[in-house]
């Protein structure tokens, strides 16, 4: 019996330890390049670590296709394009370290002003700025899960009031509809939410408008969960400050308003890219490919309709 193949963005010897009873070849689709002559055997194919609308398409022309693994926590760029009967991982778990450190870096540098400290620095101006610390400010997780938990133990240091806030209320966590009354009082909001239906526009007028006076936004989670004419809006108006590390549209148009509105700080989508990812990125694959050779249940399966 032919061992199942594997094909992986990746030298299969990153691994670490190889899964027995798997067949490997590193594949990288491009455009205008035919798909090897193997894809009609695949079985299991984890997707290079990008947003390629490529990528998606090649699972069309994997006929013996079991498994689709996801190096990406969230999967709305992908779903749509996985057919009935195979099944749907995604990487979580493999950005919870580098995502939560950018988002404790974004609350920093903005609350301590490192932008106008940089650009002082370029102009070559001595610039001394009293600025808020991060210390004694009531601190809110919007979207409480493992990367939630994640930002907070690096906030805990920090000496903060952490508030959680998720779907649904459980011990020590709001629910989203209580967000009303929970935005008042929080001097940063840490947005962590996944992309659905359900989010998209969540941070909206109304929403802004609702945060105190001072308070600082900070996204993480998708672009597409802030309303950005509303955040430009309020971002002019001066009533509040953001960090973003995701944004709608990306990448964003040079002529964008957001790269004039002040009292923001835009990093380019980096939440998961740094040196942390590819370890755990490669742990969970292997751990996975191990599941699948044994028959065992796979992690991480996402649950279609």
């Amino acid at each position: 019996m032919t061992e199942p193949l594997v094909w992986l963005p990746f030298d299969p010897a990153d691994l670490g330890r190889v899964p027995e009873g798997l067949r490997f070849e590193v594949v990288l689709p491009e455009p205008g390049v035919p798909l090897p002559a193997s894809a009609a055997e695949v079985a299991y194919y984890v997707q290079p670590y990008r947003f390629s609308v490529l990528d998606n398409e090649v699972i069309a022309r994997l006929p013996r296709l079991q498994v689709v693994q996801t190096l990406t926590a969230g999967v709305e760029h992908v779903v749509g394009f996985v057919p009935d009967g195979v099944t749907l991982c995604n990487g979580r778990g493999i950005h919870d370290d580098s995502t939560a450190e950018l988002a404790l870096t974004l609350i920093l540098a903005s609350l301590r002003g490192i932008p106008e400290f940089v650009r002082s620095q370029d102009r070559g101006e001595w610039r001394p700025l009293w600025r808020p610390a991060l210390a004694d400010k009531r601190v809110m997780i919007l979207g409480y899960g493992q990367i939630g938990a994640a930002i907070e133990d690096r906030l805990t240091p920090f000496q903060v009031d952490v508030v959680r806030v998720a779907r649904s209320a459980r011990a020590g966590v709001h629910a989203i509809d209580e967000l009303p009354d929970l935005l008042r009082d929080a001097d940063v909001v840490v947005v962590v939410v996944p992309s659905t239906a359900e989010t998209r526009g969540l941070v909206d007028a109304s929403f802004l408008a609702s945060m105190k006076d001072g308070a600082l936004l900070v996204n993480v989670a998708r672009g597409v969960v802030v309303d950005t004419d509303a955040l430009a809006d309020a971002l002019e108006s001066g009533r509040i400050s953001a960090a973003l590390d995701v944004v709608d549209p990306e990448p964003l148009p040079s002529d964008h308003r957001l790269w004039q509105a002040p009292h923001l700080l835009i990093s380019p989508h980096t939440g998961g890219a740094s040196s942390a990812m590819w370890p755990r990125a490669h742990r969970l694959v292997r751990e996975q490919l191990e599941r699948f050779a044994t028959g065992r249940p796979l992690a991480n399966v996402i649950e279609r309709p």
